[in-house]
């Protein structure tokens, strides 16, 4: 599952290694779709992933449903918090668990055995989706909801791992990290202000790794 972020594009990294992988990517109506897709795009020409293997699905109910400042024009994006305890604006209700359920169904067509997702815990926005238990629980739902032969596993390799860690190890693997998109504002220079580009900021700072986003 690549959204075309950082973290997805660590964990594409970390599935290369073992894995012939098949990337799924969806649009949900979310302000910096066009430029989502574009890194995802981008991330899968660089792992050479043939054009079957590439799946882009449009939900655009998420949108509909609203609740959140990504998909919801009339809500503003937050300044970035990273001390905030309550669950920010930005969060997408149970938007996690709608792209599971899509990877599912299509792993289990393809006979996979791992979705490997970026999600992460320890050094994140509080997502409520992107926590340890969620994906302990939804992988016991895959087993009641598919057949008896077919055993798929979510795995989040960055779940406990900090900002830092991630960008450390994407250039450990050399990662594509100039590829990625991880702000939720604007689609041509970051804004630098949100809670997803002041993470990264963060992450590279500490890292000590030049950030090859162009911001604002």
């Amino acid at each position: 599952m690549v959204s075309g972020g950082l973290d997805s594009c660590v964990t594409a990294a970390i599935a290369a290694q073992t894995c012939d992988p098949a990337l799924m990517h969806a649009n949900y109506g979310q302000r910096t779709q066009a430029r989502e897709l574009k890194a995802f795009e981008d991330i899968a020409d660089h792992y050479g992933v043939p054009e079957e293997m590439r799946l882009v699905v449009d939900l655009p109910h998420l949108r509909m449903i609203g609740g959140s400042s990504l998909t919801d024009q009339s809500i503003d994006v937050e300044e970035a918090d990273l001390d905030r305890d309550a669950i920010p604006g930005s969060y997408v209700p149970f938007r996690n668990a709608n792209l599971l359920c899509v990877a599912v169904a299509w792993a289990e067509v393809l006979g996979a055995q791992k979705i490997f997702i970026g999600a992460v815990e320890e050094d994140s926005s509080g997502y409520p989706d992107c926590r340890r238990v969620f994906y302990d629980a939804f992988n016991r739902l895959i087993d009641v909801g598919t057949r008896p032969e077919t055993h798929i596993e979510v795995v989040a390799p960055l779940i406990a791992m900090k900002k830092s860690e991630i960008v450390t190890r994407g250039v450990e693997l050399a990662a594509p990290l100039h590829l990625t998109w991880s702000c939720y504002r604007s689609e041509d220079k970051a804004c630098g202000r949100c809670d997803s580009c002041a993470l990264r900021l963060r992450g590279f700072r500490e890292a000590r790794v030049k950030d090859p986003t162009e911001y604002e």
